[in-house]
C-alpha cells in the first residue's frame, strides 16, 4: 500500500523519479516516520481536493466557480459600442458592471430606473459634477443633452448576457452623438471604476461567470467571423452548449473512474472491495472504450467543420492549352488568370477565393502538365520542358495533392499535321492524381467545336479505352460520366433566348456544390459536431492518446482473453497507480476544452481565443 503511495505522490510531484527513491529509502530506514509524513500527505491532499472540488464546477455545485480560480476577474464597469462603427440608424452601447445603475443616473438623472428588460425612452443628459441641483436651469441647458429619444433597456444580473448588470443605450447611429455619448459614460458619479471594455472582454465575463463554456465562446467567435452560409451554420451549431455539456460529461465520467482506482490504491488492503481489481479495471476500460468511440465521431466532425471554416481547396489540372485559365475565370467572374492560345501561359499557380453555394472556396490555377501521355508521336520530337516549367509542373502536382477536390480538364482538339477528325487532348498522370483525391469530377472543354455525335463517339471511346483501362479500378473516374463545358460559348454568351446556361458553367458549379455537400455531409443528429473546432479537436487528440495509454495500462497481457474471464499462459499485472495517472491526463484535456476543472492554463488559453473578438463583444 506505502509503495503504491509513494509512487502517486511521484507521479503528481516534478522530480517524480527522485521523489520515488527518496521516499523509499525512507520507508526502509524509517518506517514509523515515514508513515506519519504520508499520512499528513493524504490529509493535506483531501483538503485540497475538497476545497478545489468546491470552485470547480462539479456537478451538484452552486455559485459562481470561476471567482476562486481566476484572478482576472475584476468588479470593474465597462462600456463599449457594440454596434458597427460608422454612421448608421441607431448605435447600441452596451455597460456592464455593478455600476450599470449609476451610469444611468448620471445620464437620466430625473428619471426613474426602468423596468427591468422592458425598454423606455430617455433623454441623454450631460452628467453634472457631484452635489449640483439636476433640477436647476443650468443641468436642463439643451446644451447638456447628449441625445434625445434614446432607447434604454435594463438587464439585472445574473441572467444577462454577461452574469452582471447590464445597461444598453440605444441612441442615434451619427458619429458625433456616439462619441458624445461614449465620452460621458466615464463621467458618471460611481463607487465602482468605469473604464473603455478590453478586447473581447464582454464574452470573456460571460465565460468568467458562467454564461458560456469556452466551446460556445469559440462557436461565438466563429459566428462573428462566418462569411458564408455554410460557415454561419457550422458557427451556430456550436453554440448550443451541447458540446460543452458532452466533454464536461465525460470528464466527470473519468474523475469518478479515477476515484474508484485511487480507492482501489490507497485501502485495498485495509478494506473489503465488492469488485476486484480486474473487474474495477475491466469496467473502466469499457467507459473507456465509449469515450474513445465518441472522440473518433468528434474529430470527423472537426475535419468537416474545417473545410467550412477555412475553406474547400480546388485544383485545376490538365495539359497546357486546354481552357484551365479560361474556366477559372469564368467561375471566379474576373480576370485572375491570363488567357492565351500560346500553351503554358501559366507557369506558377494562380489562386483566387470565392463563395459557391454558401461554400468557401479556393481555387487554384496550375500549370498545364506535359507528359508522354499528353502528346502524339509526332509532337514529341519536337516538345521540350524547360527548367521553368518543370518546376510549375512540380509545384501543380504538389498543388493537387493537397487539394480537396480536383478538376481534370480535357478538351476536344484537331488532329496535327493535316490528319482529318478530332481526339480528346488529356494527360494520364493527371488522371491519376485525381483518382485518389477525395473529390474529383471530369470536365470536357471546347465542346462547342465538333457535332454532338463526334463528341459522343469521343467520348465513349475515351472510357474504353482510357478511364476503364488505365484507371485503377476503385477509381471513381471509371464510372463518371464527363460534364462537357464550353469556355468560348460562355465568354461570348452566344446562347438563344432559352439557354439559361450558356457553356453549361453554371452545370458545373452545381455539380461542384454537389461535391462539396459530400465532402461536409454529417448524420443529421451529430450535425452539432460541426461546431468541434480545430483547438478542440487537438486537445480531443489528446486526450484519445492518454486514454489508448490507459487501455494498454489496463490491459497488458497479449492473450485477446485478458479481461473475459478466459486468461491463459503467464498473466502480467496491470499496473493500476499508471492507469489512474493516465485518466488524470485525460481528464485535463477535456477540462481545457471547456474550461472547467483543473484546467491551469485557462487564462493563457482566454487570451488567444478573446483576441479575436471585436471590443464591443
Amino acid at each position: 500500500m506505502f509503495r503504491h503511495a509513494i509512487r502517486r505522490a511521484a507521479i503528481h510531484r516534478p522530480g517524480g523519479s527522485r521523489v520515488t527513491s527518496c521516499a523509499l529509502r525512507s520507508w526502509q530506514q524509517q518506517p514509523t516516520s515515514c508513515l506519519i509524513r504520508i499520512a499528513r500527505s493524504y490529509h493535506e491532499f483531501g483538503r485540497r481536493a475538497s476545497a478545489f472540488d468546491a470552485v470547480s464546477g462539479s456537478k451538484g455545485q452552486g455559485g459562481n466557480p470561476r471567482d476562486s480560480t481566476l484572478p482576472f476577474l475584476t468588479n470593474d464597469t465597462i462600456y463599449a459600442l457594440s454596434s458597427g462603427s460608422g454612421r448608421a440608424g441607431i448605435a447600441v452601447i452596451r455597460i456592464s458592471g455593478p455600476g450599470c445603475l449609476d451610469v444611468y443616473n448620471s445620464l437620466c438623472p430625473t428619471k426613474l430606473i426602468p423596468k427591468p428588460r422592458y425598454a423606455a425612452v430617455r433623454t441623454l443628459t450631460e452628467p453634472t459634477e457631484p452635489g449640483n441641483d439636476v433640477s436647476s436651469p443650468s443641468a436642463a441647458n439643451a446644451n447638456n443633452v447628449l441625445d434625445t429619444d434614446a432607447l434604454v433597456l435594463y438587464f439585472p444580473g445574473p441572467k444577462t448576457v454577461t452574469g452582471e448588470d447590464v445597461l444598453e443605450l440605444h441612441v442615434h447611429g451619427g458619429p458625433a452623438t456616439v462619441k458624445a455619448v461614449l465620452s460621458a459614460i466615464p463621467k458618471s458619479t460611481s463607487s465602482s471604476t468605469i473604464r473603455y471594455a478590453e478586447q473581447g472582454e464582454f464574452t470573456k465575463r460571460a465565460f468568467l461567470n458562467n454564461r458560456l463554456d469556452l466551446a460556445q465562446v469559440e462557436a461565438l467567435g466563429d459566428t462573428l467571423s462566418a462569411e458564408t452560409e455554410q460557415q454561419r451554420r457550422a458557427a451556430i451549431r456550436g453554440t448550443s452548449g451541447v458540446l460543452g455539456k458532452t466533454y464536461e460529461s465525460w470528464r466527470e465520467q473519468l474523475l469518478l473512474a479515477r476515484g474508484e482506482i485511487e480507492a482501489l490504491i490507497d485501502f485495498s488492503e485495509d478494506q473489503h472491495f465488492d469488485e476486484s481489481p480486474t473487474e474495477l479495471l475491466r469496467n473502466v476500460t469499457r467507459l473507456v472504450k465509449e469515450i474513445l468511440h465518441s472522440i473518433k465521431l468528434h474529430e470527423l466532425g472537426s475535419q468537416r467543420s474545417e473545410l467550412l471554416r477555412n475553406g474547400i481547396r480546388i485544383a485545376l489540372l490538365g495539359p497546357p492549352n486546354v481552357g484551365k485559365s479560361s474556366l477559372m475565370n469564368l467561375i471566379v467572374g474576373r480576370e485572375a488568370s491570363i488567357v492565351s492560345s500560346e500553351a503554358g501561359t501559366t507557369r506558377d499557380i494562380v489562386e483566387a477565393s470565392l463563395d459557391i453555394r454558401g461554400y468557401l472556396c479556393s481555387f487554384a490555377d496550375t500549370a498545364g502538365i506535359r507528359t508522354r501521355s499528353s502528346l502524339l508521336p509526332a509532337e514529341e520530337k519536337e516538345a521540350s520542358i524547360g527548367k521553368i516549367e518543370e518546376e510549375g509542373i512540380r509545384r501543380a502536382r504538389q498543388k493537387a495533392l493537397d487539394s480537396d477536390v480536383i478538376i481534370v480538364l480535357a478538351s476536344v482538339e484537331p488532329h496535327p499535321n493535316g490528319v482529318e477528325g478530332y481526339r480528346l487532348n488529356y494527360d494520364l498522370s493527371t488522371l491519376d492524381l485525381a483518382s485518389s483525391a477525395p473529390e474529383s469530377l471530369l470536365v470536357i472543354n471546347k465542346s462547342e467545336t465538333v457535332p454532338p455525335s463526334v463528341l459522343a463517339q469521343l467520348i465513349q471511346s475515351f472510357k474504353t479505352d482510357v478511364l476503364s483501362t488505365a484507371l485503377p479500378e476503385d477509381s471513381p473516374l471509371r464510372s463518371q460520366d464527363p460534364i462537357l463545358i464550353s469556355c468560348r460559348t460562355a465568354e461570348q454568351r452566344s446562347g438563344g433566348v432559352d439557354d439559361t446556361d450558356p457553356g453549361k458553367i453554371h452545370h458545373l458549379i452545381s455539380r461542384l456544390s454537389s461535391s462539396f455537400a459530400e465532402l461536409t455531409a454529417i448524420p443529421q443528429d451529430m450535425e452539432h459536431l460541426l461546431g468541434v473546432t480545430a483547438r478542440q479537436n487537438e486537445l480531443l487528440g489528446q486526450c484519445r492518446d492518454a486514454l489508448e495509454d490507459f487501455m494498454a495500462e489496463a490491459n497488458p497481457n497479449p492473450n485477446p482473453a485478458i479481461g473475459e474471464g478466459g486468461i491463459t499462459g503467464e498473466e502480467v499485472e496491470a499496473d493500476i497507480v499508471l492507469a489512474a495517472e493516465h485518466l488524470r491526463v485525460a481528464a485535463g484535456r477535456l477540462a481545457a476544452i471547456t474550461g472547467k476543472g483543473e484546467a491551469g492554463d485557462v487564462e493563457e488559453v482566454l487570451g488567444v481565443i478573446f483576441e479575436k473578438f471585436c471590443v464591443g463583444k
